[in-house]
């Protein structure tokens, strides 16, 4: 028996078994894949507080060793259901079962899809959802980001130092994400913008070999040969194993003020599976200590 688990090992995971140690409470943090969330695929974080530039791996892993080194105990499995018994959860892994008092879901969101046919098929054979993990395969040829927010920005401007050409492919006539990386990418010779444009179809034979674009305006219709396609537009948060514990909104995040709380006494929500106005690594390590704090609360009055 724990005193708190949490579920997932990104910033908000992370941040909150650092608080919940530092309060005394013995905690459990469990995660599917590896620590860190999708911060650990970011080259160069620069709106961090006192870190001017640090990458997504190294802030990770300072904060997992933070977190270890308080004496957190960290197991990699996939949790896919959280049953609530009153005083105790049990949280059911894809291996084993774990009792706590409280529980902090974590979970992040996962990449959100074209949904144009044979996307899946392509992926690892031109399609990507990672530039800074894929983005070396591609260097010196032709790529295209989709996407118009941060992420999209951020991998079109690392894509543009590795390929050839880079074209960014956005529905709207601006974009979401930073007006500085904006600037940027305006001022690189290799990037070319194709605004108010879908990605209707991927053209392949064994791999990617080009993609249809549909300006939304005029109609027109124009392929454009790449040999990388890099999907960057948006996420969807990983809250579907918990629907019947925690308030969803349309989209699929978890209803939750400031406080972190659930409708479920006991369970508590932190960083992007969270329903809120800013999605930020800032915002993510707030809400990991104040659900932890909150958490803590909960197990000293029981």
């Amino acid at each position: 028996m724990h005193d708190i688990i949490v579920v997932g090992a990104g910033p908000a995971g992370m941040t909150a078994a650092i608080y919940a140690r530092r309060a005394g409470k013995s905690v459990l943090v469990l995660e599917a894949l590896s620590y860190g969330g999708q911060i650990i695929n970011t080259p160069d974080i620069e709106n961090y507080p006192v870190e001017a530039h640090i990458s997504g791996f190294d802030f990770s892993t300072k904060v997992y060793e933070q977190a270890k080194g308080l004496g957190a105990e960290f197991v990699f499995e996939k949790a896919v259901e959280v049953k609530d018994e009153g005083g105790v959860k049990t949280v059911v892994t894809t291996k084993n079962s774990y009792e706590a008092k409280a529980v902090i879901l974590a979970t992040g969101s996962e990449n959100r899809k074209l949904g144009v046919e044979d996307e899946d098929k392509l992926v690892g054979r031109g399609v990507s959802y990672c530039a800074t993990c894929d983005g070396n395969f591609y260097r010196n040829k032709v790529v295209a980001v989709v996407g118009g927010g941060n992420t999209a920005l951020e991998d079109a401007l690392y894509l543009a130092d590795i390929a050839r050409k880079v074209y960014l492919i956005h529905r709207r006539d601006s974009f979401r994400g930073d007006d500085t990386n904006a600037a940027r990418l305006q001022a690189r010779e290799n990037v070319e913008f194709v605004y108010n444009s879908n990605v209707t179809r991927l053209i392949a034979e064994k791999r990617l070999k080009a993609i249809e674009v549909i300006n939304k305006l005029d109609g027109s219709v124009r392929a454009i040969e790449v040999n990388g396609l890099f999907v960057a537009v948006g996420r969807v948060p990983e809250n579907q194993n918990f629907a019947s514990l925690i308030q969803l909104d349309d989209a699929g995040y978890a209803r939750a003020g400031e406080d972190c709380h659930t409708q479920t006494a006991g369970v508590f929500v932190a960083g992007d599976n969270r329903a809120k106005a800013l999605r930020q690594l800032v915002t993510a390590t707030a809400d990991g200590a104040m659900a932890a704090t909150e958490a803590v609360k909960y197990v000293n009055s029981l």
